[in-house]
């Protein structure tokens, strides 16, 4: 899997990232109503890092990448995804992507400035 992430993320034990990482949606949203699929495919691991970048980013430039990263990594595993059905769920998966994408850019705010 060639996904993009800070290189601190690949450093890092799995415990640490566990106490970062929680996967798509907020942490410790009430309820987790943000799937960890599109369409089937499993994008769990771009939550991943992009809760990493939120989680050492200290600036908005820092915010942006975060977001900007995600959706290149979203497209990238919808783009690696082979099979029939990949096929056919390519464009669909990827207007998804982009609405995954404008969630994080217009309401990350409060998860990317918390405890900073």
């Amino acid at each position: 899997m060639n996904l993009l992430s800070h290189p601190s993320y690949d450093k890092a034990s799995p415990e640490k990232r566990a106490l970062v990482c929680n996967g798509c949606g907020a942490a410790g949203a009430k309820f987790d109503f943000v799937p960890d699929t599109i369409w089937g495919l499993p994008i769990r691991e771009a939550c991943f890092r992009h809760d990493w970048r939120y989680s050492i980013g200290i600036t908005e430039q820092e915010k942006f990448v975060a977001d900007l990263e995600f959706l290149n990594n979203l497209l990238i595993l919808i783009n690696d995804a082979k099979g029939f059905t990949a096929t056919m769920l390519r464009i669909p998966r990827r207007r998804r992507a982009l609405k995954y994408y404008s969630m994080v850019v217009s309401f990350g705010d409060s998860a990317f400035w918390a405890g900073k």
